[in-house]
C-alpha cells in the first residue's frame, strides 16, 4: 500500500476520536469555564453522586479512565469540597468517596445544562435516527467485545443491562 492511499480522515477510530474530543471540548465549557472542572473530575462527580458511596477502584471500573487519572480527579474534588472520603464499613482497607453537599448543587447545577446540550446536539436527528444511532454504537460495542486485546467494557453506571438504547 502507498502512503498517499491510507486517508486518515476517512478511518472511523480517527472519526470518533476527533468527534468525541470535539463534543468533550464542547461540552467541558458548561463545567469548566464556571466549575474549574476537568473531564475526568466531571465523570467522577457523576459516577459518585449515581451511586452514592463508592470506591476510587469502582470508580475506575466505570468512568473509562485511567487509574492516575480517577485518584488526581478524587483528590481535587476533595481539595475543593465537592467529595469527601471516609474508611468503609464494609471493607477497612478501602475509601469510601461521597458527594458533600457543595459536590450535589455542583452537580445539580450542571446536569441540566449537560443535558440540554446531548439534547441539541441529537436534534439534527430524527427519533428513529436517535434510536439508530444508539444501536449501532451498541453494535460496534459488541463487536470489539470479541477482541480479546481490546480494552474491555465498563459495566453501566445506572446497573441497567447492555443493549438498552436511550
Amino acid at each position: 500500500m502507498k502512503s498517499n492511499e491510507f486517508n486518515l480522515d476517512d478511518f472511523l477510530p480517527y472519526q470518533l476520536s476527533v468527534l468525541s474530543a470535539r463534543m468533550n471540548r464542547l461540552l467541558s465549557k458548561v463545567y469548566g469555564e464556571q466549575y474549574g472542572l476537568s473531564i475526568p473530575e466531571w465523570r467522577v462527580l457523576v459516577h459518585v453522586a449515581r451511586r452514592e458511596k463508592m470506591s476510587v477502584r469502582d470508580i475506575h471500573k466505570c468512568v473509562n479512565l485511567e487509574k492516575p487519572a480517577v485518584s488526581r480527579a478524587v483528590t481535587k474534588l476533595e481539595a475543593t469540597g465537592l467529595l469527601i472520603k471516609s474508611t468503609s464499613e464494609d471493607d477497612h482497607r478501602l475509601v469510601d468517596i461521597e458527594l458533600t453537599k457543595d459536590g450535589i448543587e455542583v452537580l445539580n447545577n450542571i446536569t441540566p445544562k449537560a443535558l440540554v446540550y446531548e439534547k441539541e446536539l441529537l436534534s439534527s436527528f430524527s427519533t428513529e435516527e436517535n434510536t439508530q444511532l444508539y444501536a449501532l454504537l451498541e453494535r460496534l460495542h459488541d463487536e470489539l467485545d470479541k477482541y480479546p486485546d481490546a480494552m474491555p467494557r465498563k459495566p453501566r453506571a445506572d446497573g441497567r443491562p447492555r443493549g438498552l438504547v436511550k
